[in-house]
């Protein structure tokens, strides 16, 4: 008899369905799956009454610290209660965009710990170290897809599966994730601005995108051409 899967949380699962389970690379740019796996550990939180986003804001509920170690520390880090109530927290899009980088790497940790996954020390031109983080187990991240196709089929109605349907297609992983065809990725997409972690994570997408665009056109279109 196999042994029983370890419990997942919400950006545990995202970073299954992200990294290739051989070669430990992200299916989609290392700092949108930051992004990406910043807004699922609120959305987890969430889902276990800590905090709530309303307005764009990230705003504590609960301060009590949930058994997850990373999830505790994660929810440390955020506002505490204001006393006036609703008033105050933290602004969501710029929250991601700064702790994405930190928060990945605590999730990425956490599950090495617990062999979920391996950490692969390269160098890049020999001189520069970098890590992949393969699967201890493939068999997990098959799983983790098998649940996430059983979720697309049925067209994503519970609330865990809507919100990693949503971070998927905010980063652009639909393509490696997704088994259905154009329709259901677009349906995937209609689910970012209902989810307000995937927003957050989709608005930070779109400007790196857009900060890009720019560099380019401004390094290779300098001159007027004559036609």
């Amino acid at each position: 008899m196999m042994p029983p899967a370890p419990e997942l949380t919400l950006p545990e699962e995202l970073l299954l369905l992200a990294l290739d389970p051989q070669r430990g690379k992200p299916y989609c740019p290392n700092r949108f799956l930051e992004y990406a796996t910043a807004g699922a550990v609120l959305r987890e939180l969430e889902l276990q009454g800590r905090v709530t986003g309303q307005g764009g804001r990230i705003r504590v509920v609960s301060p009590l610290a949930p058994p997850d170690p990373l999830l505790a520390q994660v929810l440390g880090s955020l506002s505490a209660p204001a006393a006036g109530g609703l008033a105050g927290g933290v602004d969501t899009r710029r929250w991601v965009r700064q702790s994405g980088r930190y928060v990945e790497e605590l999730c990425l940790e956490h599950l090495v710990r617990r062999s979920v996954l391996r950490r692969e020390t390269h160098r890049l031109l020999g001189l520069l170290p970098y890590h992949r983080h393969p699967a201890a187990d493939p068999a997990l991240s098959l799983a983790v897809r098998d649940r996430f196709a059983a979720a697309e089929a049925a067209g994503f109605q519970d609330p865990r599966g809507r919100t990693l349907a949503a971070l998927v297609s905010a980063v652009g992983l639909s393509g490696a994730v997704a088994r259905g065809g154009l329709r259901d990725r677009w349906a995937m997409r209609g689910l970012v601005d209902e989810e307000w972690t995937a927003h957050a994570v989709y608005r930070n997408v779109r400007q790196d995108r857009a900060n890009r665009n720019r560099r380019r056109s401004s390094s290779g279109g300098g001159g007027s051409g004559d036609g």
